[in-house]
């Protein structure tokens, strides 16, 4: 097995194409095409982290944050960003970042969250816009369930909890070929009229080129007429953040003993508590203070995330209670999952790859201590 396959298997559970665009997620160090010895999961590659994958043997690292974030004009081994990146070059070791790309994921981050606090009725707390495609094709009458069959078999048509969803409306066609052409319909040079059906179907976006691919291998047309919109609908499966709900609501003392305990945090910055129980839960996992305005117009009465600043508090304003349990506290827990889904997807692709190079990495990278 190569890196590219560990990568292929990766993307095609978690896109890259849905990263903010700030980010800079995938392969940042290394050869797609050397063959991998082991592979080292962890949340942050730092020095030691290089250093605990040459001696577990494991030439691929898969990390959550990118240790390349902004350009790297010389790698001189001035700061720790360039020792880290030398020493990777130097022992042949490839780096792959995931990122927002999982932050953004309905099975990712924040969902490893509400797993830990049990929260139940999971949705999106800011969904994604632009993540969504709609393919309108003409197809002839006779071939329309063949070529939509074929679209939903490569995940076309699925919205929210419905799948084979699409619009089909019954119409007349004409086209006359021109020298040069092969109609498999009618005879060229001669003005053709056919039964058609206009075919709407929506897809994900990152689905495009297989849904392509798939509709000019099936259309019976020489040439087919198709269109591609982006779609502003929001994405209720893709995007930042969840809401969550505890079966029983619990009063804020019990519930942030009880968010210390599960996420394992040594502490808790809070705003003013508000005197109310506490059921419905927003969290968004690493820094989230930009959705704090989100996590208030959802009803929520607690959002649990990281990094907010002394005056991102007062926006709390009587109305949620806000919790930040610390940046590495908050995403701990995916390398677990990470480990998980890397197994999950080799032991199918790879059986000979033993499950026992795949390694959850043993290095603490929180840089932020308590005394």
């Amino acid at each position: 097995m190569i890196i590219k396959d560990v990568i292929q298997l990766l993307e095609k559970n978690v896109p890259l194409s849905y990263s903010e665009d700030f980010d800079n997620t995938g392969l940042l160090v290394g050869d797609y095409n050397q063959e991998v010895t082991g592979i080292l999961v962890t949340l942050d590659t730092l020095e030691e982290v290089i250093e605990e994958a040459i001696q577990k043997k494991c030439n691929l690292i898969v990390s959550f944050h990118p240790i390349i974030f902004s350009g790297l004009k010389k790698i001189t081994g001035k700061n720790y960003v360039e020792r880290t990146v030398l020493k990777a070059i130097k022992n042949n070791i490839a780096i792959y970042a995931i990122h927002t790309a999982l932050d953004n994921h309905w099975n990712g981050v924040n969902e490893a969250i509400l797993n830990r606090l049990q929260l139940k009725n999971k949705q999106i707390l800011l969904p994604k816009k632009n993540t969504i495609k709609k393919l309108t094709t003409f197809v002839p009458k006779e071939n329309i369930k063949e070529v939509r069959e074929a679209l939903f078999h490569e995940g076309a048509g699925n919205i929210g909890n419905y799948s084979h969803c699409s619009f089909n409306v019954e119409g007349v066609g004409t086209f006359l070929g021109e020298e040069g052409s092969n109609p498999v319909k009618g005879k060229k040079g001669i003005l053709q009229v056919e039964n058609e059906v206009f075919l709407g179907i929506t897809f994900a976006k990152h689905l495009e080129s297989k849904i392509l691919k798939t509709l000019f291998n099936v259309h019976p047309y020489e040439e087919v007429a198709y269109e591609i919109t982006t779609l502003d609908n929001y994405n209720q499966k893709i995007g930042m953040g969840m809401i969550g709900e505890f079966e029983k609501s619990l009063p804020e003392n019990d519930f942030l003993s009880f968010l210390k305990q599960k996420m394992n945090t040594n502490c808790i910055r809070h705003s003013k508590l508000t005197g109310k129980k506490i059921k419905k839960v927003a969290v968004l996992g690493g820094s989230g203070s930009f959705a704090i305005n989100a996590a208030k117009t959802s009803g929520a009465d607690v959002f649990v995330t990281a990094d907010l600043k002394y005056h991102d508090f007062f926006k709390a304003e009587s109305n949620i209670l806000l919790a930040d349990i610390g940046h590495f506290e908050s995403e701990q827990f995916t390398k677990q999952l990470l480990v998980t889904l890397l197994n999950k997807k080799i032991s199918n692709f790879a059986p000979a790859f033993a499950q026992s190079k795949i390694v959850l990495s043993q290095v603490n990278t929180n840089p932020i201590t308590y005394f």
